[in-house]
């Protein structure tokens, strides 16, 4: 196959995936990055954190999606609340989604060792297409520019809410999520849609002690989207001398299987650095044509509250 038709393909399949459902995007290190799908979440380190995360997906393939995101939190001074803000920019293929929202929990205490957090998000998505493929008109005599859109396609602008709740201690944690309420149609009058559709996020993990210097860290994320296939993570990470993490995890849904492995490294009790990369296992066209998928984390903590008893494994 020639592979100018593979990318004409490929960006067909990345387009007919919205027609039925926009998602968030999801990642392999979605366990250090929980903020971005459940607000509930925010506050919970006890301390001011910031993660930013790239994701190269299917490198080699030209117009494969690509993400960033940038998410900053922390609690306020009575602890039981918490505020932060979530950034994402991705690109998939010629689509380009931008979401800016900000978070909101309030905790309560559910034993001597856990909380329960409630959240709340609201925010803006922007949705636009790369000019190569919207126009399709006349040029307008005065603009210059063509007099008609693709498909009925427009930039969009739309607010939406989410809501999450999470129950935690410092050992374990269970999350429920849907950071996305609102059905949103991000183009105009046309045969092309764009959906937001609602999606429901269910993670959960666990620390195990294998010994004095070796920890255990298994957790699963199911994710559950109106109009899409569900979506299941698992993964375990060791942890050494709290210091270096190392693991895999397996992603399942109707489309694809991928396995994926993970790095992280506590540089130093401010400074983290994760990687992480992930490989399709079912035989499709596109495994022959890409090298994988490639993820970058950091994370940068800000350390001036006495209270921080335990590391934080969440």
């Amino acid at each position: 196959m020639k592979l100018n038709k593979f990318y004409g393909i490929v960006f067909m399949l990345l387009i007919t995936s919205v027609v039925f459902a926009q998602q968030l995007p999801q990642f392999t290190q979605y366990m250090f990055n929980t903020i971005s799908i459940n607000p509930a979440y925010a506050g919970s380190r006890e301390t001011l954190s910031a993660v930013g995360l790239h994701r190269s997906q299917w490198v080699g393939i030209e117009g494969a999606p690509q993400t960033q995101t940038l998410s900053v939190h922390a609690p306020l001074k009575n602890e039981k609340i918490g505020l932060g803000i979530s950034v994402i920019n991705d690109e998939l293929g010629f689509e380009n989604f931008q979401y800016v929202y900000g978070d909101f929990s309030y905790t309560i205490r559910t034993g001597t060792k856990s909380k329960l957090a409630f959240g709340l998000k609201g925010g803006v998505t922007a949705y636009n297409l790369d000019g190569d493929f919207v126009a399709s008109g006349a040029p307008d005599p005065v603009t210059g520019q063509p007099d008609n859109l693709i498909f009925g396609y427009e930039d969009r602008l739309d607010f939406n809410v989410g809501a999450g709740l999470y129950w935690h201690s410092d050992r374990w944690y269970v999350g429920l999520s849907a950071p996305r309420i609102l059905n949103n149609e991000y183009t105009g009058e046309g045969t092309f849609e764009a959906l937001e559709r609602v999606s429901y996020y269910f993670t959960g993990g666990y620390v195990f002690d294998l010994s004095d210097n070796v920890k255990l860290k298994p957790s699963a994320l199911l994710k559950a989207t109106n109009g899409a296939p569900l979506s299941f993570d698992i993964s375990a990470n060791f942890l050494f001398n709290e210091k270096f993490w190392i693991g895999g995890g397996y992603r399942v849904n109707e489309q694809t299987n991928a396995l994926g492995g993970i790095i992280d490294f506590q540089v130093s009790k401010q400074l983290r650095i994760g990687y992480a990369y992930e490989q399709e296992l079912n035989n499709s066209g596109l495994r022959a044509f890409n090298n994988g998928t490639h993820e970058v984390l950091l994370m940068f903590e800000v350390f001036k509250s006495r209270r921080i008893k335990s590391p934080r494994y969440f």
